[in-house]
């Protein structure tokens, strides 16, 4: 195996994030917080991560820290159960299953770091057919934190020398967890006006489609 890793956010990157599959993650409030109530705007909580918005949300709602366990399985539950009767689709962005495809057959380590909860993520990607070539290095929201934080995670089990690492993600906290963590970073959306925003925060690869993001990784680790 080439000494080389490449590790993904998984929505807006491997996966579309729809509105349908948001409002399950709302939904196990229900019994106590009225879901259409509460913000869609991910960046609008202290932190971007499944962990910290189910404790922020408890918090402001004067309601015990211990309902968040009950709440994911709740969570994990409904997705499974709308996944299989297909209320719910789990789509792949254009060219991701290509793009893990040909990684795998370099081969290099792959892998996600994401602010899902890491079984919310499998079950998204298993449905997509996408789980297999990432499964042994995935790292999610469990433990809480900013997504530098989950990709120190992810590193620490790849072990591998930090310049021949590259992450690939979409949001301004992606481009800042590359930063912190001392590897390479693809800014990757279909969106152009996305692209811009990476760029203005710091992103200096960008691409638009998969067969970009593709060609950048072997450039950069030369495979």
């Amino acid at each position: 195996m080439t000494d080389a890793a490449v590790i993904f956010d998984v929505d807006g990157v491997l996966l579309e994030l729809t509105a349908a599959e948001e409002d399950i993650f709302f939904a196990v409030f229900e019994p106590y917080i009225d879901p259409s109530t509460l913000s869609r705007d991910w960046n609008s909580y202290r932190i971007r991560n499944d962990t910290n918005i189910i404790d922020e949300i408890l918090e402001k709602n004067g309601l015990s820290a211990s309902l968040r366990a009950p709440l994911m399985e709740r969570y994990f539950t409904l997705l499974q159960h709308s996944l299989n009767l297909q209320q719910v689709v789990s789509t792949p962005i254009s060219g991701a299953a290509n793009l893990l495809a040909e990684l795998s057959a370099v081969p290099v380590r792959l892998g996600i770091a994401t602010a899902n909860f890491r079984e919310a993520a499998r079950l998204r990607l298993i449905a997509a057919t996408l789980w297999e070539p990432i499964k042994h290095y995935a790292f999610g929201a469990d433990g809480g934190g900013h997504k530098h934080e989950i990709l120190a995670r992810a590193l620490s089990s790849i072990d591998t020398d930090k310049t021949r690492v590259v992450y690939v993600g979409d949001n301004v906290n992606d481009v800042i967890a590359g930063q912190k963590n001392g590897v390479h970073f693809i800014g990757f959306s279909t969106d152009p006006n996305r692209l811009v925003a990476l760029k203005e925060a710091g992103a200096t690869r960008t691409a638009q489609t998969h067969n970009s993001t593709l060609s950048q990784i072997r450039e950069i680790l030369d495979i």
